[in-house]
């Protein structure tokens, strides 16, 4: 009996208990390769899912907290351990990258463009097919905001479109790695480029890591991201939760290490490396137990959403990653931490980390390097498409 009222009392133990379950199933699961390839901690996500589709029913608020400060953790790690490289790496072909960047959005808008026209779907529905498709929980929230009314549909969209377009981007990882391999050839070099040389450190000094600078990161982020820049739409752009801790870890690293502050032993710690697989399973579990319940019944009703979201997930980042694989000649591994940055989505470089060889910062620099722009053009273009209806 005491069981049963746990399960289903919603409360903090429940939520607290759901959560484990689904990080540590998704784990295990995570363990499983087929043809030495494995979805990784993707797994939380579907194992949340099940469990809501199951009937395990949280409060969410709860799960909003949860997932948020995951995301804003899993972010901040990023920006600490690429930030000492981050801006060497930009001047070496950052810039091509975010015009690539800005292309995969453009292409991203003008296919969900084409598909409401063609399909004769609302404009604001698929503002939300949109924000799911591309992972991106801050246009989806500026696009209701801009909207008015019709948020519920808007959410809709992107809690059907959201689950398979992190397949979609680990399929179009997956396809990318069979083209142009012989831009990898110089991938140990740069893997070691940015691998920390720990000979010096005392062992009883690898482990410690300092919490103050970590948490000053954090709340100077949030402050950021919460500035309003007007861009004379109906509602401002921030760079929201994730984009302002982002950018505060990737200058508070790259200042710190240069002026002494602290050494990538603290940039790069094993507590910092924790921090962000915390942070992502976290993140993970929320997302899947939150969009589980209505999950099945959404995709029932609106099944062709699905169809378009994957078109949406897939098509722009297959033909500018082509670009990149075989005109730029970018490694797979920037390449596939680019994609998950211009779709702004945890779970692809989640899965860029796991299918790189170890001490490999490059999904991660990839990533952070597009992630800023990329932000906030999801957050204006999902707008544009609210005032498109």
């Amino acid at each position: 009996m005491w069981f049963t009222n746990l399960l289903t009392s919603g409360g903090v133990g429940t939520t607290v208990l759901m959560l484990s379950v689904a990080i540590f199933a998704g784990l295990l699961l995570g363990r499983i390769k087929v043809k030495g390839i494995s979805l990784g901690i993707t797994w939380v996500l579907f194992v949340g899912i099940a469990l809501g589709a199951a009937g395990v029913t949280l409060q969410s608020d709860m799960l909003h907290v949860v997932r948020e400060l995951g995301l804003i953790f899993f972010v901040t790690a990023v920006g600490l351990q690429v930030g000492p490289g981050f801006f060497r790496s930009f001047r070496q072909g950052g810039l091509s990258l975010n015009l690539v960047a800005l292309v995969n959005v453009l292409l991203g808008v003008a296919v969900t463009y084409v598909i409401a026209k063609l399909a004769h779907q609302d404009m604001r529905d698929m503002a939300g097919v949109y924000t799911g498709a591309v992972t991106n929980t801050p246009g989806l929230m500026a696009a209701q905001e801009a909207a008015g009314t019709g948020g519920d549909a808007m959410a809709n969209g992107y809690a059907v479109t959201y689950p398979l377009a992190v397949v979609g981007m680990i399929v179009s990882c997956l396809l990318l790695r069979l083209v142009g391999r012989s831009s990898d050839s110089n991938a140990p070099a740069e893997t070691s480029e940015f691998k920390p040389d720990k000979s010096a450190t005392p062992v009883s000094q690898r482990h410690k890591v300092n919490l103050i600078p970590l948490f000053i990161i954090i709340a100077i982020g949030i402050v950021l991201g919460s500035v309003p820049v007007p861009v004379g739409l109906s509602a401002p752009v921030k760079l929201g939760l994730a984009g302002g801790p982002l950018v505060v870890a990737l200058i508070g690293s790259w200042l710190g290490v240069k002026k002494g502050w602290f050494t990538t032993d603290f940039t790069d710690s094993h507590g910092v490396w924790m921090l962000r697989e915390v942070g992502i399973a976290l993140f993970l579990a929320g997302v899947g137990l939150g969009a589980g319940g209505k999950f099945v019944d959404t995709v029932q009703e609106h099944y062709m959403w699905v169809f378009y979201g994957i078109i949406i997930t897939m098509l722009p980042p297959l033909v500018t990653g082509l670009y990149c694989r075989l005109v730029m000649k970018v490694n797979i591994h920037t390449l596939m931490g680019v994609i998950g940055g211009m779709h702004t989505d945890p779970p692809t470089l989640a899965f860029a980390n796991t299918v790189a060889p170890e001490g490999c910062k490059l999904p991660n620099i990839g990533y952070a390097t597009v992630y800023p722009l990329t932000m906030f053009l999801r957050i204006l273009t999902a707008q544009l498409l609210v005032l498109m209806a």
